[in-house]
């Protein structure tokens, strides 16, 4: 069963459903310093805490949220922040004894109902109505597998559920939840900048967030209008990211009709059956063929640079025989290592994770042609942006009649996190995965002046 977190939505309680090419990543360096205090367990009243270290970080976050609501609400969307009128809940759906429960948890759902999840839930005259209740061992599982803080963001996004039923939530489900992403993402930016007293946030551990968030997204095919749609891995990674790097406005202000969610249905059951790939050999083809069109709409007069593979050693003009992703100015060539890896990232993610890859030198041939550096940070950041924008047109059928299947954009932001850390494919730059990501969603979202171009 896939976990994802997601709000209770049985009928048998009624409960009522809610509806510059620059970036700057915080967080204490490792080793951090420990959380200046623990609150103490009757301080936030979760009715069935224990003192596992999942429900204290629980109870530290959820501290440090009402602290950091009690500020934003009042200067970010002009009311004063009310506490959780029904509290919250730790439930072993497992080893629950009902007595501890006595008017059941959330909305008065029972213990199992919780089970491998978390929800925020309101309702009008419910038992328990405006609460936040979890699974304990759901939360301790994922924490072991991508990160101690997961935990506290599993707190913030709920928590950002009672936001929005204090201050209005948009009108569909999969803009309600990725807004509830990027509300959690400016408490987390709040807690990397230190600015917490009991929460803390070290900077690698903003990768493992977003590793986390893959298991947190929908099946791939989901219909963006399912009553209970979440949004696809790269829907939640941009929201979350947005809000860490924008802030509470951004979240107020971005999450409108006109907002772009890449999740989509299969368009048919072919597609189903490969999983939305296509034929590597097809593939190859395909990056032939969108990533010139893509860019000949962007730079006039554009030479479209040869695209070779090659296997094991680069081509001699590539200043490091070692490198998987090359591109030679003198001979307008983008060369990429098959066995090392495209069928890797072919076999392990997707079809579009091995057209991200091209598109990492191919940006580095387009900064060429328009008279920009080729080397240092700067253009590597450049590169990742473009690769975003590349994206992006394929995604809005403007490269070549190429389009994208569900899931492709995900395996975009998948390739950045499993192979952007290789020197191999971005060499010479001291970048993070959040930082790559980052940067190709300010490409996708923003479009060429968040990479640096003036095309």
């Amino acid at each position: 069963m896939r976990r994802r977190w997601a709000r209770l939505t049985a009928v048998a309680f009624s409960l009522v459903v809610l509806t510059g090419c620059s970036v700057v990543v915080v967080g204490q360096a490792t080793p951090a310093r420990p959380p200046v205090t623990d609150v103490a367990a009757g301080e936030t009243g979760i009715t069935g805490a224990t003192d596992e270290p999942v429900d204290v970080l629980a109870r530290n976050a959820l501290a440090d949220l009402e602290v950091f609501w009690g500020k934003r609400l009042p200067e970010d969307f002009g009311i004063a922040f009310e506490p959780l009128a029904g509290g919250y809940f730790s439930v072993d759906p497992g080893d629950a004894d009902p007595a501890a429960y006595p008017r059941g948890i959330g909305c008065g759902a029972v213990a199992r109902d919780v089970e491998d999840n978390a929800f925020y839930c309101v309702a009008r005259d419910a038992p328990n109505s405006d609460s936040i209740s979890y699974d304990r061992t759901f939360l301790a599982d994922l924490g072991a597998e991508y990160g101690r803080f997961i935990p506290a963001l599993v707190m913030a996004h709920e928590f950002a559920h009672a936001v929005q039923a204090r201050v209005g939530a948009p009108p569909v489900s999969i803009a309600v939840e990725t807004q509830a992403d990027c509300l959690a993402g400016t408490w987390t930016r709040w807690v990397a900048d230190g600015g917490a007293e009991h929460s803390v946030l070290r900077t690698p551990e903003l990768d493992e967030l977003l590793r986390g968030y893959l298991l947190l997204r929908d099946p791939v095919g989901t219909n963006p209008g399912e009553q209970q749609a979440h949004g696809s891995y790269f829907d939640r990674v941009a929201a979350f990211q947005e809000g860490f790097d924008s802030g509470t406005a951004a979240c107020r202000d971005n999450f409108g009709p006109d907002r772009v969610f890449t999740q989509e249905p299969f368009a048919s059951d072919e597609d189903v059956a490969r999983g939305g790939n296509a034929p590597y050999g097809e593939l190859l083809d395909i990056i032939d063929t969108s990533l010139p069109a893509a860019w000949e709409q962007a730079v006039t007069d554009f030479e479209a640079p040869t695209i070779a593979s090659f296997d094991g050693d680069a081509p001699g003009c590539a200043p490091d025989a070692g490198l998987d992703l090359v591109y030679c100015a003198d001979e307008n060539l983008v060369a990429f290592d098959r066995t090392d890896l495209a069928a890797p990232a072919y076999d392990e993610l997707g079809d579009f994770a091995v057209a991200t890859a091209v598109a990492l030198p191919y940006g580095l041939a387009v900064r060429d042609q328009l008279g920009l550096s080729t080397d240092g940070e700067e253009a590597l950041r450049s590169a990742v942006c473009l690769s975003g924008w590349y994206a992006a047109q394929v995604f809005a059928g403007r490269a070549g009649g190429t389009s994208v299947s569900p899931g492709d954009v995900d395996e975009s932001v998948q390739f950045l996190l499993a192979f952007g850390g290789e020197p191999s494919v971005v060499p010479d730059a001291d970048l993070t995965g959040f930082q790559l990501v980052d940067f190709f969603r300010n490409g996708f979202v923003q479009g060429l002046d968040a990479c640096g171009l003036d095309a």
